[in-house]
């Protein structure tokens, strides 16, 4: 059994005591039907949450598909082990296309077009920015509602329709290494030397709220990163904290990043 209390005693000090409810609930699920229960879509660190759970229990398989290899967000199975039969995560694939000659759509743009129409965050996937248009990876109990009311996106209109998972086009991430020095190991500063931008524009953004650390939404521009974190900015890309090198003699900090674009 899992230790239900324990859990949420953990993530309720993180602020994460709602979602790690559902996927505990979840979990609970398949041990009680013994076949296998889908959490909602999840973010790496909603992931972490679901592996946490299913390590408390020993007749519990955690399986994820987000529609594609290196997908970001996915959604999780837990299978009983004694269930033997086939996993379906219960995914569709949708195309959007647009005029480009006229119109130049943003993920945002089409994230809040879902939005507005009432769909929750959580039963769509990743959103792949294509030519003219873009792919969107959905929960398929929702699928046929966004293939009905996706009409417009802003000002655009939009033509929408069921695709096969094989015609993703998802781009192959570039890797850029930065070796750089920081006065110090606040956020502010290690996203500035990764994103290549001022540490007054970084702290802006962060007050902003179009930064995340490790997919939480960062605290403040002073909040103190490692190594092993992961920075997301908004439209940016994210950095890695590789690790952290030493001091120099002037007393900043040498750090290694890993930028992906």
């Amino acid at each position: 059994m899992i230790d239900r209390d324990k859990i949420l005693r953990y993530y309720r000090a993180t602020g994460d005591h709602e979602l790690a409810a559902r996927i505990v609930t979840a979990a609970e699920a398949a041990i009680h039907n013994r076949r296998f229960q889908l959490t909602e879509f999840l973010d790496p660190h909603g992931y972490s949450i679901a592996e946490s759970a299913a390590a408390y229990a020993d007749n519990l398989e955690l399986r994820s598909d987000g529609g594609y290899i290196g997908a970001e967000r996915v959604r999780a199975a837990f299978v009983n082990k004694d269930y033997h039969g086939e996993i379906d995560c219960s995914l569709t694939a949708i195309g959007v296309e647009w005029d480009s000659r006229f119109y130049e759509l943003s993920h945002r743009d089409v994230l809040g077009g879902l939005l507005a129409l009432g769909i929750k965050r959580a039963v769509v996937g990743d959103i792949l920015m294509v030519n003219g248009g873009c792919q969107i990876i959905a929960d398929s109990s929702i699928s046929a509602f966004i293939l009905n009311e996706l009409q417009r996106i802003g000002a655009a209109n939009v033509k929408v329709r069921t695709i096969e998972f094989s015609a993703l086009q998802q781009k192959p991430e570039t890797v850029k290494e930065i070796r750089s020095t920081v006065a110090s190991l606040r956020l502010d500063s290690v996203a500035a030397a990764g994103f290549g931008v001022s540490r007054t524009q970084m702290t802006e953004e962060i007050q902003a709220e179009k930064v995340k650390v490790n997919w939480k939404d960062a605290k403040n521009a002073a909040q103190s990163v490692k190594a092993g974190d992961i920075i997301s900015f908004r439209g940016r890309g994210r950095v890695e904290v590789v690790e952290i090198t030493g001091q120099t003699k002037k007393g900043r900090t040498g750090v290694l990043l890993k930028r992906y674009i």
